[in-house]
């Protein structure tokens, strides 16, 4: 059977309730992408989360990305705009990714420290007209994702989604979060499963717009830190090395997308038919115990018995990355649009106004034409100094703005 039901190993690893047992591997040496930014891994592999070592999307992609978020929209059924309609968010995935998105067994309720949890609970999210859905279940890595075909889909569209009066034509947003079980070569082999990798999140995608027609967007993140692993379901250097497989699909659509040509391992990944928008949701890796530019850490007791699945409960490292979704889709410009209640209807205009209608891509592009001829414009914080506007400073508008109209 071509998906690999590693669930053996996972039921064993999270069904134990002591805590890692490698705790003395508190460190790699492992620079994370977001820190390395245009410093080498091995001397070859340029860090960052986007090209050049930048963390942030170059302007033409994320003028696309806005444009998208700001384009999704209530759909009926049949996938035709309507008011009383929804828009759906699908997480894909395995074990790890159901566990941080909702919840063990993949079904809800919710644990309120998951991203799902935490999402039902904040005062913010758009519960009109946004439904949130968990794809994801233990045991289904990315061989079970990448084919339109997969029974995971099926799975997804009748037993997810129908019971909520939800179809595949509804889902608009997708977050994915995948790795392979028992890699056995690392970078720089030529048979690197994060090669391997990147070619299954390339197929992923295109399989997800085949079976989601109006999908928009997904976002990827990679694994957490497993440098505690007591087996070899999926150790280091193998969860740092799936964030440069991350790194490079997303890089293939947007050196694609820029005039160049078909990544040979992503595959066609145009925007404009066979695929979704791809950026990065939060970057999950640190190495371990060694704090990340932005103080994140990883410690022993927030992981299962197994040391490479996250513990569950409020101090575990489900809840952890619960946060962490939680935070990024609440100020990211390319989700608070359709995730924060009222986003896209309270934003000032280019020219300072605050008035209909909504803000738009045209808004967008006129703030960078402003700071490409030298103008100014005031930061989220009121400033009118460097840095420059950049997509944070965007999303910070979105989220001043989805509530209030100050």
């Amino acid at each position: 059977m071509k998906t690999m039901l590693w669930a053996s190993t996972l039921v064993a690893g999270v069904a134990a309730a002591a805590w890692g047992q490698n705790c003395a591997g508190t460190a790699t040496g492992r620079v994370p992408l977001n820190d390395l930014g245009p410093g080498l891994y091995l001397g070859q592999f340029q860090g960052g989360l986007y090209p050049g070592g930048s963390n942030q999307p170059p302007t033409a992609h994320a003028a696309e990305g806005v444009a998208r978020a700001l384009a999704i929209a209530p759909l009926n059924a049949a996938g035709q705009p309507s008011a009383s309609g929804k828009y759906v968010m699908v997480s894909v995935g395995m074990s790890n990714t159901t566990q941080e998105f909702c919840s063990q067994g993949s079904g809800e309720p919710c644990d309120p420290w998951t991203f799902m949890g935490r999402a039902a609970n904040a005062d913010g999210t758009d519960r009109a007209h946004l439904v949130i859905v968990n794809g994801a279940r233990g045991g289904q890595a990315a061989s079970a994702w990448d084919q339109p075909t997969d029974p995971e889909y099926d799975r997804v569209r009748d037993q997810v989604l129908a019971p909520r009066g939800l179809t595949e034509a509804q889902v608009q947003i997708g977050w994915v979060k995948q790795a392979n079980p028992g890699p056995s070569a690392s970078l720089p082999a030529a048979n690197a499963d994060a090669y391997q990798l990147t070619a299954q999140l390339g197929n992923i995608a295109r399989a997800m717009k085949v079976r989601y027609p109006n999908l928009k967007i997904v976002f990827l993140s990679s694994r957490i830190y497993a440098g505690y692993a007591t087996t070899a379901l999926n150790p280091e250097p193998h969860a740092y090395e799936g964030g440069f497989a991350a790194k490079w699909v997303i890089e293939a659509q947007i050196a694609q997308m820029a005039g160049g040509p078909i990544d040979p391992r992503a595959g066609d990944l145009n925007h404009g038919t066979v695929a979704p928008w791809l950026a990065w949701g939060p970057y999950l890796w640190a190495d371990g115990l060694t704090p990340r530019s932005d103080g994140l850490t990883w410690a022993c007791n927030q992981f299962a018995s197994d040391g490479t699945h996250p513990a569950p409960g409020p101090t575990g490292a489900r809840s952890r990355v619960g946060q962490l979704l939680h935070e990024f889709f609440s100020t990211s410009p390319f989700s608070t649009p359709w995730f924060l209640a009222g986003a896209a209807g309270c934003y000032p205009n280019c020219d300072g106004s605050i008035a209909p209608p909504a803000i738009n891509v045209a808004d967008f592009s006129c703030f960078l034409q402003q700071y490409a001829a030298g103008r100014t414009y005031a930061n989220c914080d009121g400033s009118a100094g460097s840095p420059m506007l950049n997509v944070s400073d965007f999303g910070c508008f979105l989220q001043r703005y989805a509530t209030g109209c100050p």
